[in-house]
C-alpha cells in the first residue's frame, strides 16, 4: 500500500493562560498601544454584551446571543481586516461588528426586532448578522466570487460557529471556494457547544480545521482565547487571499461561558465545574495579565476604561430606547425589491390597521 497524500494541522498561539509568552510575538504585537486597543475593544464588547442581556431580561430587547468569553475571536478577526473587505458574520459576532464600525444603537435595534438596525452607517458592504446556521458560508462564497471576477484586491471574511461545520452549506461554500480559488476566509468560533450538543457529539474529527483538507484549501487551528494569535492567524489568511493565494479555514478554539442565547438554560446540559475551568482561560483577563507584566496597563487604567465604556454603553441604551418603533407595514419593506402580488393585500391590511389605531389613539 502506498501513501498518496498526507496532511497536518498547525496550531498558532502566543499567550498562555496566565498571560505568559509561549512564542516570540508577531510584529504588530510588539507595539503595546495596539494591544491596548484590542483590550479596550474586548472590554467594550463585554460590557455591551452584559447590558444587552439585562435589557432582554427586562423585556426591552428580543432574544440575544451572548459572546461572553469569546471576545477575542470577533475582535481579533475584525482588527486584521481592511475597511474595503466584507464581513459576513453570524449572530455572536458583536465584537467584530463593533470594531468594523457598527454602532451599539444599530446592534440593539436589530436585536430589538427593528430591521433599521441592519442599515449600518459605517461598514455599508458588510452583511447583517446571520441567524440561520451555515447559510452565510455560501453567501460569502458569492461575495468572494464577485470580488475575483471584478479583479478587486478585497477579501470576504465569513464567521461561523462550530455547529455550522455539521451543515451542508458549510461544505458547499468551502468546496466552491477551493475549486474557484476564491479570496475568502472562514473563521470557526469553536466554543465547544452547538446549543446543547457538545463538540464530540457533532463530529469524530480531531479538529475542525482539518475540514479544510477535503476542500483542498489551507486550514489551521488557533487559540481563540489569545487575541494576538487570532489577529495574526486572520491577518495571514486575509493577506494570503488578497494576494491570490486562495481561501483559508481558521478554527479558533474558545468556550461559550454564557447560555447559547437568552432563551437557553445551559445549566441543564453542562456542569458548573466545566464552565469554571473554562473561565480561567478567558481572553480578556489573559491579555490584561500580559499588559500588566509589560508595564502597559494598571488598575487605574482599568477603572478609567470601565467607566468610559460603561458610559458609552448607557448612552447607546438611552438612544436605542428613544427610537420610535417601526410602523407595522415596515415588515414588508426590506425583503423584496418589488413586493410580490400575493403580499400586497397583506401590506394594505397592515396599513389600514395602523391607520385605525392612529385614529383611535
Amino acid at each position: 500500500m502506498n501513501v498518496v497524500a498526507s496532511f497536518q494541522v498547525e496550531r498558532l498561539e502566543f499567550l498562555g493562560a496566565e498571560g505568559e509568552l509561549l512564542a516570540p510575538l508577531p510584529d504588530f504585537a510588539r507595539d503595546p498601544e495596539k494591544l491596548v486597543a484590542l483590550y479596550r475593544a474586548m472590554t467594550l464588547t463585554r460590557l455591551f454584551d452584559a447590558r444587552a442581556v439585562a435589557l432582554q431580561r427586562t423585556g426591552q430587547l428580543g432574544t440575544f446571543a451572548s459572546s461572553l468569553g469569546q471576545e477575542a475571536v470577533g475582535t481579533g478577526v475584525a482588527s486584521a481586516m481592511r475597511e474595503e473587505d466584507v464581513l459576513v458574520p453570524y449572530y455572536r459576532d458583536h465584537g467584530a461588528l463593533l470594531w468594523r464600525g457598527v454602532t451599539m444603537v444599530e446592534s440593539l435595534l436589530y436585536w430589538g426586532g427593528d430591521e433599521r438596525g441592519c442599515d449600518y452607517a459605517g461598514p455599508r458592504r458588510d452583511f447583517p448578522a446571520c441567524v440561520p446556521i451555515a447559510t452565510q458560508v455560501t453567501h460569502a462564497a458569492g461575495v468572494a466570487c464577485a470580488m475575483k471576477l471584478r479583479g478587486e484586491p478585497r477579501v470576504a471574511v465569513c464567521m461561523v460557529g462550530d455547529g455550522t461545520t455539521s451543515k451542508g452549506d458549510f461544505y458547499e461554500g468551502l468546496n466552491v471556494a477551493g475549486v474557484w480559488h476564491l479570496p475568502m476566509v472562514v473563521v470557526i468560533n469553536n466554543n465547544r457547544w452547538a446549543i446543547s450538543v457538545p463538540l464530540h457529539a457533532q463530529t469524530a474529527a480531531a479538529t475542525l480545521a482539518q475540514k479544510a483538507i477535503a476542500a483542498g484549501i489551507e486550514g489551521l487551528q488557533v487559540d481563540g482565547n489569545d487575541v494576538i494569535a487570532v489577529h495574526e492567524a486572520a491577518r495571514r489568511a486575509i493577506e494570503r487571499a488578497r494576494a491570490g493565494g486562495g481561501p483559508t479555514l481558521v478554527e479558533a478554539l474558545t468556550y461559550r461561558l454564557g447560555d447559547h442565547t437568552t432563551a437557553d438554560d445551559a445549566t441543564r446540559y453542562r456542569s458548573a465545574g466545566e464552565v469554571e475551568r473554562a473561565r480561567r482561560l478567558e481572553p480578556r483577563a489573559r491579555l490584561a495579565r500580559y499588559l500588566e507584566r509589560a508595564g502597559a496597563w494598571s488598575g487605574a487604567a482599568e477603572e478609567r476604561l470601565r467607566n468610559e465604556c460603561t458610559e458609552r454603553v448607557e448612552q447607546a441604551v438611552r438612544e436605542y430606547l428613544a427610537v420610535p418603533p417601526p410602523a407595522p407595514a415596515a415588515m414588508f419593506e426590506h425583503l423584496y425589491a418589488e413586493l410580490p402580488a400575493a403580499l400586497r393585500p397583506q401590506r394594505e391590511a397592515a396599513l389600514r390597521a395602523a391607520g385605525g389605531e392612529r385614529e383611535r389613539g
